[in-house]
């Protein structure tokens, strides 16, 4: 494939060990041009900005300035041409995570990682267009989960937020636009109000908090990130599910 073809990425990491590593893999792989790598933050957002590529795998911890500075300055400085950023990182909290999509990034994959699923993971963002088979397979995997943490599949909040779950999956840029774009997507679909949608989403995660398994979605996500009293908002809850959704592949 020639050089013009391939998918232009830019690495970035705390440990110059770990950059050795992925830019291997990645120089061997022939639909990858890696651009630039470097650990510190500012380094980074300067070198991004003139060499353009289209994905930035970044860790959040850097020197310099951390990967959420980074991508404020790519924001600002280059706006849409910016590239699609993943965070590959050591920070498993829900909060870094949240953030983190409601900022802007692609994808948030807790290390270690699969060098191979990352791949997959940027080839997605590349062609996010789901089969019939891998879509059914979605469904199933997020009916499991709500039946899992307590949301009934019987109230219309139900069917909000899995519309929610995989629309983010597809495009996780859209967590970050939730009352300007991922409300009105789903009243479009199903015939009702942005107001509607987002009450019914709430409705639901009320009735999963209500119903006391509280364990069971800690469990799910391998954290102790949530008691009695801190129910998660609808674009929290709804990022955490699909990251979950695209760090399984």
């Amino acid at each position: 494939m020639e050089t013009k073809n391939k998918i232009k990425i830019y690495l970035a990491d705390s440990e110059q060990d770990e950059l050795d590593k992925m830019n291997a893999y990645f120089s061997e792989n022939e639909d990858f041009e890696v651009v630039g790598m470097a650990t510190d933050g500012m380094t980074v957002a300067s070198d991004v900005i003139r060499l353009k590529p289209e994905f930035l795998v970044t860790e959040v911890l850097l020197s310099g300035a951390d990967g959420f500075k980074v991508m404020e300055s790519l924001k600002r400085e280059m706006s849409a041409r910016m590239p699609k950023i993943i965070f590959v990182s050591n920070l498993s909290h829900a909060g870094f995570i949240s953030k983190a999509m409601k900022d802007g990034a692609s994808y948030f994959m807790v290390k270690p990682v699969s060098y191979d699923n990352l791949v997959e993971r940027i080839k997605d963002l590349v062609n996010p267009l789901l089969s019939a088979d891998s879509d059914k397979a979605l469904d199933e995997k997020i009916a499991n989960i709500f039946i899992s943490i307590g949301i009934p599949a019987h109230i219309k909040g139900y069917q909000f937020l899995r519309e929610a779950v995989k629309l983010a999956v597809v495009d996780p840029d859209i967590i970050a636009s939730i009352t300007k774009r991922l409300y009105p997507t789903i009243a479009e679909k199903f015939s009702t109000s942005s107001s509607k949608v987002e009450r019914g989403m709430r409705h639901a995660i009320e009735v999963a908090w209500n119903r006391g398994k509280i364990e069971n979605i800690n469990s799910l996500f391998g954290l102790q990130i949530y008691g009695a009293n801190d129910k998660p908002t609808n674009g929290e809850l709804i990022a955490l599910i699909a990251d979950k959704m695209i760090m399984e592949g």
